[in-house]
C-alpha cells in the first residue's frame, strides 16, 4: 500500500511547474504508547548510535527512513518535545547522546562530566548555562553566552516550546515519500524545506483554497521537533519556522531554507491549492524560481 500522502506530494511538486525542482521533504509519523509498532518501523531504528531529530529529518530528505526512540534519540530537548521522555525526569538519559557529547567535549573536567537531565533542559539551566554558572552545560567553551541571557528569559522561551505531555510516545518515524510501499503508513506531519520563493508559492496555494493567513511561530531552538512537527501535530495548523542551532550546526541544513510543517489533515488542501491556482500564480517566472 503506497501512502496517499505520497501521491499528494507529487501533485504538489508537479504544480510548481519547474521540472526537477529540488524541494526537500520528509514525512513524520508519531507512534504513541497504545499504538501498534509495525516491524518495518522498528527495522529503521538505529542501533549503537544516536541521532538528533534534525539529523533524522535530513536522512529522510536524502531518501532514508529513521525511527527515533528513547534509546537512540541524540537530543534530550527533542525527546521532551516528542514525549519520548518526561520533562520532569531528574536522571540523565543513559549512554552518550549527540547533543550532550558536544558539552562533554568542551567541559572543564571531562572525567567528571555528568550530562544534563530532561529537567535541567526544561527548567532552563542548560540554556542559561552562563548566567547559572554551569560551564559544563556550555557548547562553545568558557566564553559561551548560553542560549538566553538569564534563567527567567530561558523559562519564558521554553514555555512556548510545545511538547507532547504527558509523555506517552513510543517512537517517531521519519521517512521519504519515495520509499512508497516500503513504508506503508500515512504521516501525521509533512515537513518541507523551502526557499523563500517556494514558500511564497505555498502560502499562495493555501490562501487560494482557504482565504486564511499562515501564522508563523518560530524560535531559535527546538525548531524541527517542536515548531515543525509537534506544533502542527497538536494544533492541526501549518507552521513555518527557521531552522535552529542544532539543525544548522549538527545536521548542516543549508543557508537558503526555511521549514514548513504541515499537518496531514491540511496537506491535501495545500496540494489542491497548488493545482487549482496553477494558472494564477506563475511560479516559474518568479525571479530565482528556476535556479535549482
Amino acid at each position: 500500500m503506497i501512502p496517499k500522502a505520497c501521491e499528494t506530494y507529487r501533485t504538489l511538486l508537479t504544480h510548481f511547474g519547474v521540472e526537477g525542482l529540488p524541494l526537500p521533504v520528509s514525512f513524520v509519523k508519531i507512534f504513541r504508547k497504545n499504538d501498534d509498532l509495525p516491524d518495518f518501523v522498528s527495522d529503521h531504528a538505529p542501533v549503537g548510535i544516536t541521532l538528533t531529530a534534525c539529523q533524522a529529518e535530513r536522512q529522510a530528505v536524502l531518501g532514508d527512513a529513521v525511527c527515533l526512540t528513547r534509546e537512540n534519540i541524540g537530543c534530550v530537548a527533542a525527546a521532551i518535545s516528542f514525549g519520548l521522555v518526561d520533562q520532569t525526569e531528574e536522571a540523565p538519559l543513559s549512554g552518550p547522546r549527540v547533543y550532550t557529547n558536544i558539552m562533554k567535549d568542551q567541559a572543564p573536567d571531562q572525567n567528571d562530566f555528568s550530562p544534563p537531565s530532561p529537567a535541567d533542559f526544561q527548567r532552563g539551566t542548560v540554556y542559561a548555562c552562563h548566567s547559572e554558572e554551569r560551564p559544563d552545560f556550555a557548547l562553545f567553551g568558557p566564553e559561551d553566552s548560553g542560549r538566553f541571557k538569564d534563567i527567567e528569559t530561558a523559562r519564558k522561551a521554553i514555555s512556548d516550546m510545545v511538547c507532547i505531555d504527558p509523555a506517552d510516545t513510543r517512537a517517531v518515524l521519519f521517512y521519504n515519500p519515495e520509499l512508497g510501499d516500503e513504508v506503508p503508513v500515512e504521516p501525521d506531519v509533512i515537513i518541507i524545506g523551502a526557499r523563500p520563493v517556494e514558500l511564497t508559492r505555498l502560502v499562495q496555494a493555501w490562501q487560494f483554497m482557504t482565504g486564511e493567513r499562515i501564522e508563523a511561530s518560530m524560535g531559535g531552538l527546538r525548531v524541527v521537533n517542536s515548531d515543525l512537527i509537534v506544533r502542527p501535530y497538536l494544533t492541526g495548523r501549518i507552521n513555518v519556522s527557521s531552522y535552529c542551532l542544532g539543525a544548522r550546526l549538527i545536521a548542516k541544513y543549508g543557508p537558503d531554507r526555511m521549514g514548513m510543517g504541515i499537518p496531514a489533515s491540511q496537506f491535501e488542501t495545500l496540494a489542491e491549492g497548488m493545482k487549482r491556482s496553477f494558472t494564477g500564480y506563475p511560479f516559474p517566472d518568479y525571479p530565482g524560481a528556476r535556479q535549482c
